[in-house]
């Protein structure tokens, strides 16, 4: 069973600390959330666990496979089974949304011999599941797609590559409710003893669908307190100040 392992962590971009001594563990088969208030480093953590070269790492591992990951490159990260599901996902003019994904399916399955036809059929079987038109494969990558369909689209690229753990970085932001409840049945139907997740996440609006095993919450860099699912809806209640304030912390609003 796979296991993503983040050991004192610290990391810095441009000379400024982000990440200040953060250790957290997800196998194969867990669900587990990390909610904060902006500026608390959860998008900056999921770049650095896929190898954003923005951030230096300045202590600390980060182990998946029995492999330290930080020697490695985001695509050999990728291929070990690790996948990040972008807050921003990237536009690319010129190349269709079927064939990055049968590039990407090759890559990671390099034995396979699927064409580009068959593989085509089975995408579109995969993107009815989640409520995706038949023409959108063939659209330019994330090219004048709105939002609720960027995080579609990533959440369909999580089902063909099927990884061993997927990073999720605020996959619900700008979701409207039934594309939220989509996402979110996609990912539990993933939930297996084969496949894990972080899900990085501002409100626990999302996690009325999907329900994590370990929820933690980060602030400054790292994180500073961890609980079950009860731990999210006591954050509903009284939100990040108040649970903040009862560990002697001043909550700072800043942009991860």
């Amino acid at each position: 069973m796979a296991e993503l392992k983040i050991t004192d962590l610290h990391a810095k971009a441009e000379n400024k600390e982000i990440i200040k001594g953060l250790t957290l563990a997800c196998k194969q088969g867990e669900i587990h959330a990390i909610m904060g208030p902006n500026g608390s480093g959860k998008s900056t953590l999921s770049s650095i666990i896929m190898g954003n070269p923005k951030y230096e790492v300045t202590k600390g591992k980060i182990t998946f496979e029995n492999k330290n990951i930080l020697a490695l490159k985001p695509d050999e990260r990728s291929k070990l089974g690790l996948f990040l599901s972008f807050q921003y996902p990237f536009e690319i003019q010129g190349l269709s949304f079927s064939k990055f994904m049968h590039a990407a399916y090759k890559t990671h399955n390099p034995l396979n011999t699927e064409s580009l036809v068959t593989f085509r059929k089975r995408l579109k079987k995969e993107a009815a599941k989640l409520n995706i038109p038949e023409d959108f494969i063939d659209r330019e990558l994330n090219v004048d797609f709105s939002g609720g369909e960027k995080k579609r689209a990533e959440i369909l690229q999580m089902a063909i590559l099927k990884p061993k753990i997927a990073i999720l970085d605020e996959t619900d932001s700008g979701l409207d409710i039934d594309s939220l409840k989509i996402v979110a049945e996609a990912i539990n139907k993933m939930k297996s003893e084969k496949f894990g997740a972080i899900v990085i996440t501002h409100y626990q609006r999302i996690l009325n669908y999907i329900k994590p095993d370990k929820v933690h919450i980060m602030h400054n860099g790292k994180i500073i307190l961890s609980g079950g699912i009860e731990l999210a809806e006591k954050l509903e209640k009284k939100g990040y100040n108040e649970i903040l304030a009862e560990k002697g912390i001043r909550v700072l609003e800043a942009q991860d």
